[in-house]
């Protein structure tokens, strides 16, 4: 009976600690923040790295003590990030961006991808599916990192809209090719027209679910508001338009996006003349200035306890696997360089040079190619635990490249001026050189 008190006693103790920790950490992650709006280092970056610290250093906890739960969290903090951000996009400006969007998404991932799959086969050996399957899983940018910089870099609006829809477009086609090439790995075969198809449906039947759910809840949300402790039914229905989008085959979180820019555009489809004022004669209800700084809130936690959880999982014993992703980071740091030049030609001044030098520099990859890089190992494939080391590794890099080069740009300085130079037309460069000369 008394070693049955103390071992109580030590797990009381134990769990009391880790909640003390659990309360630290929420702390440092307001911290970082501050930092982040003072500094431009990224709070993420600080995550990673207590991550890294408290798991392959100190190894007081590791990924194995999640167990299933891990996959779950991911998922859930993907939805919340990319619907609370989508509540914070204007449709005029949006139907403005989409083009360069487009552009800039599309151009990135053939180009990533190609180049990643071209070094895992010549580095590591790869085949070519499987180096297909991991560029496909780094083709894009992380949410979680590009929302909040952008929020605190001085560039234009549509520049902004573009990187923040770059970051959630690009997830879709991270998740629809890298599915498509493990069902190739295991088929031995790539059905080229359902990789196509599944991406038309994923864009745009999810968008159509998204938007049409937003109306539906925009009617009845004060209905809602009558039920007590309902502030969060709003994100409770996110997540049901996200999982019957995934059960129909649908990107679900394009789907969780469409529904936050439903919501926050909704006096445009009812004053705009659309189909929407003709079906419902009242005004639509929209979110409230509480329920959005509850959604910014979670966002927070959410966001803070993911990236720790990044930091957690990367294997620093396993050297030759961070080294290869600092290589691939490396190579996607010069090649944005090229990919902003071909989505915004030099004669393009809808895009000013000075937000093309920025969008150069921001090439973060976070959660979409963390969940990603868990499956491979998870479903056996050869090499798997190999694919989800190199992505963790590139994850902190690319972070930290981003975080370190975006001040620089900030500043006039030799960095800065060999990225104006391969933005500038070449008459305006012309010019420059001669005044150089002169002086």
């Amino acid at each position: 009976m008394e070693s049955e008190a103390i071992i109580q006693s030590i797990e009381t103790s134990n769990t009391g600690l880790a909640i003390a920790i659990i309360g630290l950490l929420i702390f440092a992650a307001h911290l970082f923040t501050e930092i982040f709006s003072r500094k431009r280092i990224p709070d993420v970056l600080l995550l990673m790295i207590i991550g890294l610290i408290i798991g392959p250093v100190l190894k007081w906890v590791s990924p194995d003590d999640l167990g299933p739960a891990a996959s779950v969290f991911t998922t859930i903090t993907l939805v919340i990030i990319l619907f609370e951000s989508g509540t914070e996009l204007n449709f005029n400006t949006l139907l403005n961006s989409i083009k360069g969007t487009m552009m800039l998404t599309t151009i990135n991932f053939i180009i990533t991808t190609i180049v990643v799959a071209a070094l895992a086969i010549l580095i590591e050996k790869f085949d070519i599916l499987t180096g297909l399957l991991l560029g496909a899983i780094l083709g894009g940018t992380s949410s979680a990192v590009v929302i909040p910089m952008v929020a605190q870099l001085k560039i234009t609006k549509q520049s902004g809209i573009i990187l923040i829809l770059e970051s959630a477009f690009s997830d879709v086609l991270c998740i629809v090719f890298a599915w498509a090439f493990m069902e190739a790995l295991l088929s031995g075969a790539l059905n080229v027209g359902q990789v196509l198809g599944d991406i038309i449906s994923s864009f745009i039947l999810a968008s159509i679910i998204g938007l049409a759910a937003s109306i539906f809840w925009s009617y009845i949300l004060d209905k809602v508001r009558h039920v007590k402790n309902s502030i969060l039914t709003t994100p409770a229905f996110v997540f049901i338009v996200y999982g019957i989008n995934e059960w129909l085959g649908f990107s679900g979180a394009i789907a969780a996006l469409a529904f936050g820019i439903g919501m926050a555009n909704m006096d445009y489809f009812y004053n705009g003349g659309l189909l929407v004022k003709r079906i419902f004669k009242s005004q639509p209800a929209q979110l409230n200035d509480t329920e959005k700084q509850l959604f910014s809130e979670v966002v927070f936690l959410l966001k803070t306890f993911f990236f720790i959880y990044i930091g957690i999982s990367i294997k620093i014993e396993q050297l030759w696997p961070i080294l290869i992703g600092l290589v691939i980071t490396v190579v996607l740091f010069v090649l944005r360089i090229l990919i902003v030049r071909l989505s915004f030609p030099r004669k393009n001044n809808e895009i000013p040079i000075e937000d093309k030098i920025f969008m150069s520099g921001i090439v973060p990859k976070g959660l979409a190619a963390a969940v990603l890089a868990t499956i491979p190992a998870q479903r056996g494939f050869p090499g798997g635990e190999t694919i989800q080391n190199i992505v963790f590794a590139v994850i902190l890099f690319s972070i930290t490249f981003t975080s370190v080069l975006v001040p620089v740009l900030e500043k006039e300085n030799a960095v800065k001026r060999f990225y104006k130079k391969c933005f500038q037309p070449k008459e305006e460069q012309s010019i420059e050189e001669l005044i150089d000369n002169n002086q």
